[in-house]
């Protein structure tokens, strides 16, 4: 996922910000640049509401937080408009990006109690005499940089889960879109009034996200790029404030050669232009086997050229979000068809900022920009192969390893390709399957960032475990006590020593 050139950071030394409409220019609205003092305020205050939250059952946590689902259900078209006027998305998609945070917001909320609450752990011969277990407590207050393609669903993914965990949030959002992170926090205040300043947001660029990884938080979640997850997480190591990083990807797709070629057609272009293609888990790279590959190219080009982009109802996708990516996708097409690449649609003539018009290639050679960076733009690559095995080296060849995907005449031969892939996430006849799915943890490895988000892993992600051990009663043999003679010890570690040969 590609950072801003942040307007905040161009402006550190005022006080205010301004954002623009990603189509036309036009000012939205001013924002402060909130500087360490006030990002240390906002961390302070949220503490002591935490408090109070970390305090209630787990089943009290559940209500209010349902309360605030259903608050931001009934402000559905609001919080659409708010994110649609900030990135520049069709009202349609703002809406789904909504919708699926709802979804993710109910679960976290109904599961938290049954995922954190305290579990019975094992004993063994030798500690029989223990009760143990395992408790989830929460952290405290959490941190989160949320980016600006998915304002409210992404970062969402680190705000509800760590409120359902007992946490305090501070959420610092994209410069580009402030007004939807302002408008959660907000709906969450008039919802939850007794908990209110349980989520606040600050508002600026860079330096305002730096003043909150130094503010004392006791963890920072994070979206962004590779490069400022870096910068970020030197930040936190000076405090060793735990760090969570999702950092983007360049997912692939494979074809079998009896896949379903106009489901596996529609869901690449999807998959690749929704969004503008701006999307971290979307489609970037797809590899056909060769017997199916021109055909698939055809209905890949077939779908893509029916395709609109623009502001007005019917548009499928709108402006490119953040103008400094503009150049990014110029030159990824650019040079991939210096490279040897052939355009299949568009070209280096569909870059016409802010719009880009959809861009299919094949052909692309697999050193090339297209192939190894991030584009996040709507163009896609689909590249030949002699078989499945060389489709899935090459998928797993890339630096990112976030989502991938396979599409398969068989569901069994599509699971098993799918497992042989280096990344979070897979879907199976079908692209960002996972995303809709609450349960289901997500995240990466490599450039893409590490920790979880979502499912039940999501969860403990922001918890805090402790182990505890309770004594029954007397151990037959006092192992932990100087007063043990050393015959006795001796004749336990015998007797422990026979029984793991033996075993």
């Amino acid at each position: 996922m590609t950072d801003t050139t942040s307007a905040a950071d161009t402006a550190a030394s005022s006080t205010t910000f301004t954002t623009r409409s990603p189509a036309t220019g036009a000012p939205l609205a001013e924002h402060p640049v909130d500087g360490a003092e006030k990002v240390a305020h906002a961390v302070a205050q949220a503490r002591k509401v935490q408090e109070g939250w970390a305090a209630l059952p787990a089943a009290r946590r559940r209500d209010q937080l349902l309360r605030w689902k259903r608050s931001l259900a009934a402000e559905l078209g609001t919080v659409a408009r708010t994110v649609s006027q900030e990135t520049g998305k069709p009202a349609g998609d703002a809406e789904l990006e909504v919708v699926l945070t709802l979804e993710h917001l109910a679960w976290a909320a109904r599961n938290a109690g049954r995922v954190l609450r305290r579990r019975k752990a094992g004993t063994t011969l030798f500690t029989v005499h223990q009760r143990a277990s395992l408790v989830y407590r929460p952290l405290g207050v959490v941190g989160v940089i949320g980016p600006w393609n998915y304002p409210c669903y992404t970062p969402m993914g680190s705000v509800g889960y760590a409120l359902a965990a007992g946490n305090a949030v501070v959420l610092k959002p994209s410069e580009l879109t402030p007004a939807t992170g302002l408008l959660l926090a907000d709906l969450f205040d008039a919802a939850v009034p007794e908990h209110a300043g349980l989520l606040t947001t600050v508002t600026g660029g860079a330096s305002t996200g730096e003043a909150l990884a130094r503010s004392g938080v006791d963890k920072l979640a994070f979206t962004g790029s590779p490069g400022t997850a870096r910068k970020v997480m030197a930040v936190c190591a000076e405090s060793l404030t735990p760090f969570l990083a999702e950092c983007g990807g360049k997912d692939a797709v494979i074809v079998t050669a009896d896949a379903d070629l106009d489901a596996a057609a529609e869901a690449i272009v999807w998959g690749a232009l929704s969004n503008a293609g701006q999307t971290c888990a979307g489609v970037e790279r797809v590899y056909a086997v060769r017997e199916i590959h021109e055909e698939l190219c055809r209905r890949v080009v077939e779908r893509a050229t029916a395709l609109r982009t623009g502001t007005e109802d019917g548009a499928a996708y709108g402006p490119m979000t953040m103008p400094g990516q503009v150049p990014v996708v110029e030159r990824h097409v650019t040079g991939a068809v210096e490279s040897g690449g052939l355009a299949l649609l568009g070209g280096p003539e569909s870059v016409k900022a802010p719009y880009v018009e959809p861009v299919v290639l094949t052909g692309v050679p697999e050193d090339a920009a297209a192939m190894t960076e991030e584009t996040f733009g709507p163009v896609v690559v689909v590249n030949s192969v002699a078989d499945v095995d060389e489709a899935v080296d090459r998928a797993n060849a890339s630096r990112y390893a976030l989502g991938a995907a396979v599409f398969s005449g068989s569901t069994r031969t599509g699971a098993a390709v799918a497992s042989r892939l280096r990344a979070g996430a897979v879907s199976v006849n079908s692209v960002l399957g996972f995303a809709a799915v609450p349960a289901l943890p997500f995240g990466g490895a490599q450039e893409s960032g590490f920790g979880r988000i979502h499912g039940e892993e999501g969860l403990r992600a922001f918890a805090s475990v402790q182990s505890m051990t309770v004594q029954r009663f007397s151990p037959p043999i006092a192992l932990t006590s100087f007063e043990v003679p050393a015959a006795v010890r001796e004749r336990a570690v015998r007797m422990a020593q026979s029984l793991h040969r033996r075993r």
